[in-house]
């Protein structure tokens, strides 16, 4: 550990330290064989199972929504997580906002470094305070990293485009396509997840957007003018990640969820069960699949740990496909390199879905359900035609 004379944020931010995986683009048979062979008991067994069941799915043709929590993008795991996006083996995400934002200091080529051991205890974060250093467990960065971030972010967000009224999917799938073009101006050869999901197509949502650094730039620029977009509407989220599953489920396929970690983004992506049964009234039994990595225990009541069974009863998971259902209690760090190696060896690529594009065919097929249900006519009447859908354009402005 660097002693306390000095500036000992130079000495802990060295260019050997830096943060910058390369793209897990290819797998490898040796980890394929390693987790086969080796992985035999426990929760060992239990990421073993994950890796042949996820397998399986991807092989089978599954719809796969993923939910991302945790700081999984500071530690460099979107260099796991965008060659699987690549590969089409993730179809919708979930994500916190904080792990879209820290991956986009990587498309502005924006230093992270490892910390090691001692700056995890804590033991120098009034010296880091000091030196403008920030740190996330035992990931540091210079205060600056936050600041250019959030000159792009802002500006970007002040464009045209975004003056309006939309879900967190158009809206990270607008803040993509400026973060693509970003990444290569500067040369990254492994875009954000936000800039490899608006290039293939794949929605990603945010269930809390004003509790991460992209909701608090929309709202400097709702505290400059109230009328001024982007009004971030969470109702659209919940309808078309519901659309999305009802989609899937309708075309005979199947649908997979795989959740890293817990809190709301898990729970976005389950609840979309519930939100067809439950409020909609349309005719469903839950996702097929249910895929978990967590270091939370169940018996605190915290979503983090609800175990499938435990989702049963809410009817976010179809009963019958309980047996399928894994939970290994592993570190998210720890699991996605595996995973990711043993999946890209073992899968062949899948064509993207694309479905993003396809969210107003998708919301028209719930819509249509949705009025043929008794929960329709209670609410709002026999034979009542819901009114049109308005035609994109801006959020009224008043003078």
């Amino acid at each position: 550990m660097a002693g306390s004379d000095g500036n000992i944020s130079k000495k802990l931010m060295n260019r050997r330290q830096r943060l910058r995986p390369p793209p897990l683009s290819t797998g490898s048979a040796d980890v394929v064989s390693l987790v086969d062979t080796y992985f035999n008991a426990y929760n060992a067994s239990r990421l073993r199972e994950a890796c042949q069941l996820l397998t399986r799915i991807i092989k089978e043709g599954a719809t796969v929504g993923v939910s991302l929590s945790g700081a999984l993008t500071p530690a460099g795991l979107s260099s796991v997580l965008t060659p699987l996006i690549q590969a089409g083996f993730i179809d919708y995400i979930s994500s916190t906002g904080a792990n879209l934002y820290h991956d986009l200091h990587f498309d502005l080529g924006l230093p992270l470094y490892r910390g090691g051991p001692g700056v995890a205890t804590g033991a120098v974060d009034v010296k880091l305070r000091e030196d403008g250093v920030i740190r996330v467990y035992d990931v540091l960065f210079p205060a600056d990293v936050l600041y250019k971030t959030d000159e792009w972010l802002m500006r970007t967000m002040m464009a045209d485009e975004f003056d309006k009224r939309m879900g967190t999917a158009e809206l990270h799938h607008r803040i993509g396509k400026y973060a693509l073009e970003t990444a290569r101006k500067v040369g990254i050869d492994k875009p954000s997840i936000l800039a490899t999901c608006h290039e293939h197509g794949v929605p990603v949502y945010s269930p809390s957007p004003g509790d991460s650094t992209i909701g608090l730039n929309f709202s400097a620029i709702h505290t400059y003018d109230a009328d001024r977009g982007p009004h971030v509407d969470p109702a659209i989220d919940v309808a078309e990640m519901a659309a999305l599953v009802l989609d899937a489920k309708r075309k005979k396929g199947t649908s997979a969820v795989v959740i890293f970690g817990g809190g709301a983004p898990k729970n976005f992506l389950l609840q979309t069960e519930p939100q067809l049964q439950e409020i909609l009234g349309v005719s469903e039994r839950g996702h097929d699949y249910f895929v978990q990595f967590t270091d939370a225990r169940p018996d605190t009541g915290g979503l983090a740990g609800a175990t499938p069974a435990e989702a049963v009863s809410w009817g976010k998971i179809d009963p019958d496909r309980l047996p399928d259902a894994i939970v290994a209690y592993v570190d998210s760090t720890i699991v996605l390199p595996i995973l990711g190696s043993y999946l890209m060896q073992s899968c062949r690529p899948r064509k993207p879905r694309r479905l993003y594009d396809k969210l107003p065919e998708m919301m028209g097929r719930l819509r249509s359900e949705y009025t043929k249900s008794k929960l329709y006519e209670r609410y709002w009447g026999k034979h009542v035609e819901p009114p049109k859908v308005k035609p994109e354009g801006k959020a009224p402005r008043r003078r």
